[in-house]
């Protein structure tokens, strides 16, 4: 690799790393602890393509009837409003190879990147940033404007902090928080990504851990939906047939890649409240280790979230079983089971508003049922004494 090349965003994907005091990646040994909610304003959805270049245009007819009496303003017509909303600008310093030149989706790009805040100095330059356009391995403006540039092209962008680094900012490069951005960017090369079926094992293991990585810096950053297409993009790097040799030890190695991906994607699946999808990625998880403490943790959480209290228990007792020193396990079964002795409760009151009080009544039937039972007895009694009385008169009367 040359000198100051990066490749798939990774000089990016340690903004959230190398922060102090910040929560480890989701799957290097932390504690079951979800990590701490951040902004309830992040924007977790890409915004629509279909809207590129959706900025009004001036009508034809106006702009010759004042093309002779006023010089139009070269500025607001340089610059092309990527989505329509004036959060994404693009402007062209030098032309590319053509439109036929423009890469697709799916392809590896190389770019020469300067990134300024605006009207500041330049905060970081990277001469060679590789990354596949589309998958979100990069700033989301890079993702939306790299792919409308043609080969060569030399392009200024506008970021709104929205699609640059949003309200948390970034430590490297050095970028403040709700900071908009100046983006100068150069296309370098694109080339259509390698087959997967041919990669050599250790490369594929290596590409889905970087796409894994970002999803952990997504998911940090609170864009829950962002982490789940780049784990998601992860998996299906694991999960590819291979048509070369592959070791044991490689295939053990793709599967606990694979077992991290879908442990972290059901974490984000769980933020955005995806509870069936969360639900069969801990199953699916569980289904290659069965004693998968995270993944039976998961999988307890969102049975209780379902309001399925019992097996939601069994679940996390079992996960308790395998770690009895684990306090988070502790806690959330002891809240679960609370909950559960709530819901029991509130059943049986419910079930009695329903039916009347079954107590009572049959403590008045038991009441009738005694009542008559010691009227009969009474009246045999008595009739009894009464027999009995005429045969000794009888007897009496005989003797005499």
């Amino acid at each position: 690799m040359a000198d100051g090349e990066v490749v798939n965003g990774s000089a990016e994907n340690q903004e959230v790393a190398e922060k102090p005091g910040r929560a480890s990646l989701l799957d290097s040994g932390e504690d079951f602890t979800m990590l701490d909610d951040m902004e309830d304003d992040v924007d977790d959805d890409l915004p629509p393509l279909e809207d590129a270049g959706g900025g009004k245009k001036k009508d034809s007819s106006v702009k010759d009837a004042t093309k002779a009496d006023q010089t139009p303003s070269t500025e607001q017509e340089e610059w092309l409003d990527v989505l329509g909303n004036g959060q994404l600008r693009k402007k062209v310093v030098e032309a590319g190879a053509g439109p036929d030149s423009r890469p697709q989706r799916g392809q590896n790009v190389t770019i020469h990147l300067k990134t300024s805040l605006t009207n500041g100095p330049v905060l970081e330059e990277l001469p060679k940033l590789s990354f596949t356009l589309g998958d979100g391995d990069v700033l989301q403006a890079l993702d939306l404007t790299v792919q409308m540039m043609e080969m060569g092209e030399k392009a200024l962008i506008e970021a709104g902090a929205k699609y640059a680094y949003g309200a948390l900012g970034s430590s490297t490069p050095a970028v403040p928080p709700d900071a908009d951005l100046l983006l100068e960017v150069r296309l370098l090369s694109a080339e259509d990504a390698p087959d997967l079926e041919l990669m050599p094992p250790s490369e594929r293991i290596s590409l889905a851990n970087s796409k894994r990585e970002r999803g952990n810096v997504h998911y940090q950053r609170a864009d829950y939906a962002f982490a789940v297409n780049s784990y998601g993009i992860a998996l299906q790097i694991t999960e590819a047939t291979s048509r070369v040799d592959i070791s044991p030890q490689e295939e053990e190695e793709l599967l606990d890649m694979k077992v991290k991906c879908l442990n972290n994607m059901a974490a984000a699946q769980l933020k955005l409240d995806h509870y069936e999808a969360a639900l069969r990625s801990c199953v699916s998880v569980l289904a290659h280790q069965p004693d998968n403490v995270k993944a039976l943790f998961r999988k307890g959480k969102v049975l209780a979230l379902q309001g399925e209290y019992a097996e939601a228990i069994k679940t996390l007792k079992r996960a308790l079983k395998l770690e009895p020193s684990n306090k988070t396990i502790h806690a959330e079964l002891s809240k679960l089971v609370k909950k559960h002795s709530e819901q029991k409760g509130a059943e049986q009151a419910m079930y009695k508003k329903m039916l009347g009080n079954p107590t009572n009544t049959s403590v008045q039937k038991h009441s009738a049922k005694s009542s008559w039972s010691l009227s009969w007895k009474w009246l045999f009694g008595a009739t009894a004494v009464a027999i009995g009385g005429v045969a000794l008169s009888v007897v009496i009367a005989a003797r005499n």
